[in-house]
């Protein structure tokens, strides 16, 4: 077991696995007791309900299964207490000096203890990938978060992490875009192009060529034109990507998300043929009305279509050769791959190719439900595709004017804004991360803003609520844990799981366990603080209270940095 991964459940299940074990010799030689926190304090602090399960293979009654095991060895130093209680529960309470042991081991590891379980081992993150000479908007909002949160998990577990934002930068659409760049735009326009510019350009001209054959056929002439290298073409194509590059900078700067690399589909062009080529000699690609083809019987898969009769290659062509090109390059242990629900067949087929071909690194698809916006799905036809850059400034706009509200003293206007930027950014965030990827999402502003409930601003004000509560000490929080009470108890043993919800998260691909865990952990403190005098209470429980709270801070502190959000600590 990791150092720290579920600290406390491990051992105690270790124990309790050595005592059934030695209780009922040769009969459970494989079985592992779960250890669960109790439901109610006053039960102690853990519990274990697998006797109940063991009486058909033991033909004993729960309740002796129970207390044979528990009689079988001594009671650990970790517990002060271990009762059989009703039909066969075994009841853990755990010694308040060893657990603050535990928690000051904790404290004084980095990162407060997070187990560097990628050390050594390398992985590769595709996320966000937007498409070239068009805006970001709100549906592309889930796979940057995501993305990044699980970039971050990663890097925190001591991976060597490489995060790709594969672009789309290739293809038939920018023949379309070159034409409506040279006719659908004014020179002024093209002086000073932006992206909203080349998206304009594009609508036109991919709406003409619906109905005007000529102009479909001088689409396809610039297309042809710019795969065989024309200068101009290729000039202004690399104009477009930087453009496009430029502003996906500037939201990416705003959304405090960085890339390791930025290789788009035509990064992998020179390599298409030998896939085709590879999968043709492997006996995979077979001919097909002129196309080349990958048949899945035995998956029940539909085919997959990897040169189209024309000699066009498709998207899984491109797929697999940036497979095996990062598997030369960077030999990585995983290859993450963070899309949209819609593209899970096509994942799974060309996943399979690479296995076919005999790839070494694991790949793995994490996809997600799309986004609405108030109960209406997003497109155009809608009328409610936001831009991302628009979506952003109405966050920072509402977050500004709650600030306003509160009449913030000295706090000056750029403050001000700074703070809103903080809190608008981080409740989108949250919004999208506080749900398991594989669900939808109704994004609604009075709930992604809210001060409670479960939001981004509730849990920056709880760390900025404890930053407030350790200046006024105006004292050092390094004082002797004593953890006396139910409450402190429940909370130490809460920041005992950080470690193990982040590796949980991690391997889970869930940013969301991370989420609910820190949402738990600031209801947990409330409850703390609501029934635990701090600063008006005897000097030794007030030192230890305090260290209690910067614990609780460093960890809220860490947990919403490894999600993404910014954590003031003045709100």
């Amino acid at each position: 077991m990791s150092d720290h991964v579920n600290l406390c459940e491990g051992e105690l299940s270790a124990w309790l696995q050595g005592a059934f074990q030695k209780a009922f010799p040769g009969e459970l030689d494989s079985f592992v007791p779960r250890v669960l926190p109790a439901q109610d304090a006053k039960f102690g602090d853990f519990q274990c309900n697998e006797a109940m399960g063991l009486a058909k293979q033991l033909h004993k009654p729960p309740r002796q299964i129970a207390q044979l095991a528990v009689d079988a060895l001594p009671m650990p130093a970790m517990l002060t207490k271990v009762e059989v209680a009703g039909p066969g529960f075994i009841n853990l309470t755990v010694n308040a000096e060893w657990l603050a042991g535990q928690l000051e081991k904790l404290a004084a590891a980095a990162s407060f203890g997070i187990p560097q379980s990628g050390a050594g081992k390398s992985v590769v993150i595709d996320y966000s990938s937007p498409n070239a000479a068009k805006q970001m908007h709100i549906g592309h909002i889930r796979s940057i978060v995501i993305g990044n949160a699980i970039d971050r998990l990663h890097r925190a577990l001591g991976y060597r992490v490489l995060a790709d934002n594969h672009l789309g930068d290739w293809g038939t659409q920018f023949g379309i875009l070159l034409k409506g760049y040279r006719e659908c735009l004014t020179d002024e326009q093209r002086a000073n192009l932006t992206v909203a510019d080349l998206e304009q350009a594009y609508v036109a001209s991919a709406g003409r060529a619906k109905t005007d054959e000529v102009w479909k056929d001088a689409c396809r002439a610039e297309l042809v034109k710019l795969q065989q290298g024309d200068a101009d073409d290729r000039a202004l194509w690399k104009k477009f990507i930087d453009i496009s590059i430029g502003e996906f900078t500037r939201m990416y700067d705003r959304l405090d998300v960085h890339f390791d690399l930025w290789r788009g589909e035509s990064f992998y062009n020179d390599r298409l043929a030998g896939v085709v080529k590879r999968l043709q000699d492997a006996g995979l690609a077979v001919e097909s009305q002129g196309a080349q083809i990958v048949k899945f019987e035995e998956e029940g898969l539909p085919i997959a279509i990897i040169q189209k009769s024309d000699g066009g290659f498709n998207y899984a062509t491109t797929d697999i050769a940036t497979v095996e090109s990062r598997v030369e390059e960077f030999a990585p242990d995983r290859i993450i791959y963070v899309t949209d629900e819609r593209q899970q067949l096509h994942f799974k087929q060309f996943f399979r190719i690479c296995e076919k071909l005999g790839c070494t690194a694991k790949l793995v698809h994490v996809w997600f439900g799309l986004m609405s916006y108030q109960g209406r799905a997003i497109s155009t036809r809608e009328g409610n595709l936001i831009k991302l850059d628009e979506l952003l400034e109405e966050a920072v706009k509402r977050s500004l004017a709650i600030i306003q509200s509160q009449k913030p003293d000295g706090m000056t206007d750029e403050e001000q804004r700074k703070l809103a930027e903080d809190i608008g950014v981080g409740a989108i965030k949250y919004t999208d991360l506080s749900h398991d990827p594989t669900t939808p999402i109704d994004f609604n502003w009075d709930k992604a803003l809210a001060l409670d409930g479960n939001s981004g601003p509730y849990l920056q004000y709880a760390y900025a609520r404890i930053c407030s509560l350790l200046d006024k000490s105006g004292e050092e929080a390094d004082g002797k844990l004593l953890l006396d009470s139910p409450i402190e108890k429940q909370l130490a043993l809460s920041l005992l799981q950080f470690p193990g919800t982040v590796q949980r998260a991690a391997d889970n691909f869930k940013p969301s366990m991370l989420a609910d865990y820190l949402f738990g952990l600031s209801q947990q403190y409330s409850s703390f603080y609501q029934r635990s005098p701090v600063l008006k209470a005897d000097p030794a429980v007030r030192a230890s209270r305090l260290r209690l709270c910067s614990l609780v801070a460093r960890v809220l502190e860490e947990g919403l940095h490894l999600l993404g959000i910014r954590t003031p600590r003045r709100i």
